[in-house]
């Protein structure tokens, strides 16, 4: 996946369906790679079991297609969570429907498939976790942090290459463009983190669905840039109302902010109550600022600076004197 930040200067004075004609693209040979890497993967002797069950999916499918999203507890146990394929183009309309059905879009290589894990990472509120590094980190705002400022370079630094990884990403030219349409319609969001020379450090962006929140992917370029970031939006989620942050898999980064597994009927259950509540609309800003925000503890509720009780204010200042 090309992604240029030298262009970055000229592309900023462009409209954005230019901006994602430049950035949202692959070359034959980023192609040609993600195909010959999605192979190999798929081939490695631990996922070869999994082989008969995308058969029977694409055989089911191609003998009685239905262009339905598919039931998330019928999912296959193997490989885990396949729920089926996606039919023709994918549009916004039927993306929207599918994270109010638990379902996620995921593939490396056509056809798309839907998914619906028996373990879906989530994190409810009450759960998140800031280590002792990360809040002082934020403490010396030497980054700062902003809401749907730069959607089309999040998403494409997401599908950008990583330091020592294969470059195999689901995050396509077409997955691009739709999540783009998707922040335009008002239900995606990013987070961007700027280091001191007004760099883009890091980021991430996900998609809302009523008071439910999907994390589609983040990138850093600097040390706990991302994590900043995520603090940050699960600040505002839990400040908003939103009932969790949903992580689809489990993973370091989520299990040291606080996520856990959730079984998969109970991850549904709140999906289901959460997407019949209004969500927070229009464009997102940030509204508190970034100290107060890393002396959040677990089992409290995010609040302004001014309505923080005794025993918060005095912790604060305790914080205050051992940074210094």
């Amino acid at each position: 996946m090309a992604y240029h930040a030298d262009h970055m200067t000229l592309l900023a004075a462009n409209d954005p369906a230019n901006r994602r004609a430049a950035l949202f693209r692959e070359r034959p040979i980023d192609v040609a790679e993600r195909w010959a890497l999605a192979a190999a993967r798929v081939l490695k002797p631990s996922r070869l079991g999994a082989l008969p069950g995308f058969a029977k999916i694409y055989f089911e499918e191609l003998l009685s297609p239905n262009d339905a999203l598919p039931d998330p507890e019928r999912a296959l146990n193997n490989p885990p969570g396949l729920a089926g394929l996606v039919h023709g183009d994918l549009d916004l309309a039927t993306l929207l429907a599918a994270y109010r059905h638990g379902l996620y879009p995921l593939a490396h290589v056509a056809p798309l498939k839907w998914w619906s894990p028996p373990q879906r990472s989530a994190l409810l509120f009450a759960d998140m976790h800031i280590s002792k590094n990360l809040g002082k980190t934020m403490r010396q705002h030497r980054y700062s942090v902003t809401f749907d400022r730069d959607i089309e370079r999040v998403i494409a630094a997401c599908a950008g290459r990583r330091m020592g990884r294969w470059h195999l990403t689901w995050i396509t030219p077409q997955m691009m463009h739709l999540y783009a349409q998707a922040y335009d319609a008002g239900h995606v969001h990013s987070f961007e983190v700027w280091n001191e020379r007004g760099e883009l450090a890091g980021g991430g962006y996900g998609i809302g669905y009523g008071l439910g929140f999907t994390s589609e992917s983040q990138f850093f370029n600097e040390p706990n840039a991302s994590r900043i970031g995520m603090t940050v939006l699960n600040w505002h989620l839990a400040k908003w109302g939103y009932r969790f942050n949903d992580g689809k898999l489990m993973g370091p980064l989520w299990r040291a902010m606080g996520f856990h597994d959730m079984p998969r009927a109970e991850f549904l259950s709140r999906v289901d109550a959460a997407a019949r509540l209004p969500g927070k609309t229009g464009r997102w800003q940030v509204e508190d600022d970034i100290g107060v925000i890393s002396r959040w503890r677990r089992g409290e509720r995010p609040t302004s600076p001014l309505a923080l009780d005794q025993p918060v204010r005095e912790r604060n200042m305790r914080d205050q004197r051992a940074d210094a």
